[in-house]
């Protein structure tokens, strides 16, 4: 039995034409070929023999599936969102792409076996998952943005946002939070609470109707953040109630916010985070580079006599401290600057989560001039990640455990947990 898919209006593909898909690559992309190279099909699965029509490309093509011939056994019935793309693959299918992605970034890109990458560890919950998301203002409701093209897309049900935030936003009247042009959102799995932030151009005062309509729909905090190039570069102020909420990333309680970077699927993050504590060992001296509010270092402060967090970013740095005292852990210095920019050299253990881009050459110098024996690397890209580790075990790095984690559910996203000793 076949299932067959609409076309969408993108410009024209080559005539339909029947594939067989190899495997799932990074993206969530089934892979295929034919006489003239590889092509990418946005929804096939290992296995499937598949109909799609494939658009001509310098590059690598892709193509648009419509109809699948031969289904996978891993195959699901579920709704395609620009948020999504392997949510038509059941659960334990997913978990074994995501193991195969790490694996394969480590042989293709650094060279090395892939014996040492553990099965996916599980998150909790493969839906509602979500405490945070952003989406577009428009006349008819909340947005996503489009993916592939240039419309957004009306938000009718996100099953990955937690049944709690969902409740707010299934509330909100969007004529009510004019002029603002996007909204954040962010809850607390731990409290319930959740905090917005509008995203428009103007002063506070014009958004004061859009505040009070959020604080009455629940929230118990609005802030402004005014447009930019840089997600919340430009500046953010409180127009009401809090500015953050309490959750709780495995043993550490930490306030976050809707305009400031923290994992938004929090069980899953704190397993990862006890984990990296565990590689990390004990010791007298632990730096957290890009460290954020601490939630890595903070459960690192329990195994090393003292613990320094680095992180470029003022507004994390401080909600760091705050926690900290709150909790009477004296053992942690928080310190502004970027990761190549760190004075203190004489860490025994160094633990890494990077941005998407990974580790500068410059970072990757200054960790092998330092004093360290062990590095603990946790990556959300295993291309970058790979990348890194090659370079790293070229200088005489031994790459240990590998072992990825799900912190996103029905995405191709995943994060790595790793360790290399010298």
């Amino acid at each position: 039995m076949s299932t067959q898919f609409p076309r969408s209006g993108a410009a024209a593909p080559h005539d339909d034409a029947v594939y067989e898909i190899e495997k799932v690559v990074a993206g969530g992309y089934g892979l295929t070929r034919d006489e003239a190279g590889v092509i990418l099909i946005r929804g096939g699965l290992p296995g499937e023999q598949v109909r799609a029509a494939v658009r001509p490309a310098k590059g690598v093509r892709q193509g648009q599936m419509t109809e699948v011939l031969r289904p996978s056994p891993d195959r699901v019935t579920a709704s395609e969102l620009p948020t999504t793309d392997l949510a038509h693959a059941s659960y334990e299918a997913q978990l074994r792409y995501k193991r195969d992605f790490v694996r394969e970034a480590l042989t293709r890109i650094a060279k090395l076996d892939a014996g040492s990458v553990e099965p996916t560890v599980p998150s909790e919950s493969a839906q509602g998952y979500r405490s945070g998301a952003q989406y577009l203002i428009t006349p008819q409701g909340l947005a996503y943005r489009e993916r592939r093209g240039h419309r957004p897309l009306l938000v009718d049900h996100d099953p990955l946002i937690a049944p709690f935030v969902a409740e707010l936003l299934n509330r909100i009247d969007v004529q009510q939070l004019a002029p603002a042009q996007e909204i954040a959102v962010r809850g607390s799995f731990l409290t319930g609470e959740v905090v917005a932030a509008l995203i428009g151009p103007g002063e506070p005062r014009a958004y004061l109707r859009a505040a009070d309509h959020l604080m009455d729909l629940g929230a118990v905090g609005v802030s402004l953040a005014v447009p930019a190039g840089k997600r919340f570069s430009a500046g953010v102020r409180l127009i009401a109630g809090e500015s953050s909420v309490v959750e709780r990333f495995g043993g550490v309680d930490l306030p976050v916010s809707a305009v400031g970077f923290a994992q938004i699927n929090p069980q899953a993050a704190g397993q990862a985070y006890t984990q990296v504590a565990e590689l990390a060992g004990r010791g007298t001296h632990a730096t957290d580079l890009y460290g954020g509010a601490g939630a890595i270092g903070r459960h690192l402060t329990e195994q090393f006599e003292r613990v320094t967090v680095l992180d470029s970013s003022a507004e994390a740095l401080m909600r760091g401290r705050q926690a900290a005292a709150e909790a009477g852990v004296g053992n942690i210095t928080f310190q502004q600057g970027a990761a190549e920019e760190l004075d203190e050299l004489s860490a025994e253990v160094i633990v890494v989560d990077p941005p998407r881009a990974g580790l500068d050459p410059a970072v990757r110098d200054h960790i092998h001039a330092s004093t360290a024996d062990r590095l603990v690397y946790v990556s959300c890209d295993p291309a970058t990640w790979a990348r890194d580790i090659s370079d790293l075990v070229g200088r005489g790095w031994r790459l240990g455990r590998v072992i990825p984690h799900d912190f996103y559910p029905q995405t191709s996203h995943v994060e790595v947990v790793s360790v290399l000793e010298r």
